[in-house]
């Protein structure tokens, strides 16, 4: 079982920041990767960020590019989102994942993880 706590949702103005923090516990040894996805009401769930445990190869959708910033610790297991210029368009619940199967790989996928954290409601106001 890995436990997935999230913190540094708010509300935010365009333009501003935001940093979300992920901090993963439990059977944390098995880890292959770590994503942020998020999802606005009456939408999908979309990719966002994500960085693989071992490697800690990064990838980003085409939307937050350039704004957004994935970190990890690799000594707590946390895993970081920085989101700077921050546009009316990112609001939604931001959701922190973990794949402890390291099966798939394609890290971009919902499922591609099986552990996901509670989310976290993120606003910007134009």
């Amino acid at each position: 079982q890995v436990q997935l706590v999230e913190s540094g949702g708010g509300l935010v103005q365009a333009g501003g920041s935001l940093r979300l923090s992920c901090a993963a516990s439990g059977r944390t040894f098995s880890t292959d990767g770590m994503g942020w996805f998020r999802q606005a009401p009456g939408k999908e769930r979309e990719f966002v960020a994500a960085i693989s445990w071992s490697r800690g190869n990064i990838y980003y959708s085409d939307s937050v590019k350039g704004r957004f910033t994935i970190s990890r610790d690799n000594a707590k297991i946390t895993v970081y989102l920085q989101m700077n210029s921050l546009k009316p368009e990112d609001t939604a619940v931001y959701y922190c994942a973990a794949d402890t199967q390291g099966i798939i790989h394609v890290y971009t996928r919902v499922n591609n993880y099986d552990y996901w954290g509670q989310g976290t409601q993120v606003t910007v106001s134009s």
